[in-house]
């Protein structure tokens, strides 16, 4: 994050103050927030602090809630699964095979798409390890 900020301060300078803008800045920026993003989601599914509707769990008593959790985390790592760690390795490898470039940077795209499939595995270990840890608890009446 802190090298995106960096990047981004540094476009505005070479803009505004040099007259000169930088022509990889913008696509850094672009490729480092998706980066950022993608890391940021598998983060969040690990501390468990996604957005949610909780007003069904509210209702419900402790069982109840801990089977809808266990329940909630396997769709999630279902999820991870088939759209990230598959479709994303699929799209890693045919950006690869075909050899597609970035304009500006000239790097491979498969690397800017990697964190597709590195993200959903992180996603699939925090769910798993949450569906361990419910199991593996005692609910309380």
């Amino acid at each position: 994050m802190a090298l995106m900020v960096i990047n981004v301060t540094w476009q505005v300078v070479s803009r505004y103050v040099f007259q000169n803008p930088s022509s990889f800045t913008d696509e850094l920026a672009r490729y480092m927030l998706i980066w950022v993003g993608m890391l940021g989601a598998a983060y969040v599914a690990g501390k468990d602090q996604h957005l949610a509707i909780d007003i069904v769990l509210s209702k419900m008593n402790s069982t109840q809630i801990r089977g809808t959790r266990i329940l909630i985390h396997l769709f999630v790592l279902l999820f991870a699964l088939v759209a990230m760690v598959i479709g994303g390795s699929n799209l890693v490898y045919i950006t690869f095979t075909l050899g597609q470039t970035s304009a500006a940077l000239k790097i491979p795209l498969a690397y800017v798409y990697a964190i597709i499939p590195i993200s959903g595995l992180l996603v699939i270990y925090y769910q798993a390890m949450a569906i361990f840890f419910l199991k593996s608890s005692q609910p309380s009446t």
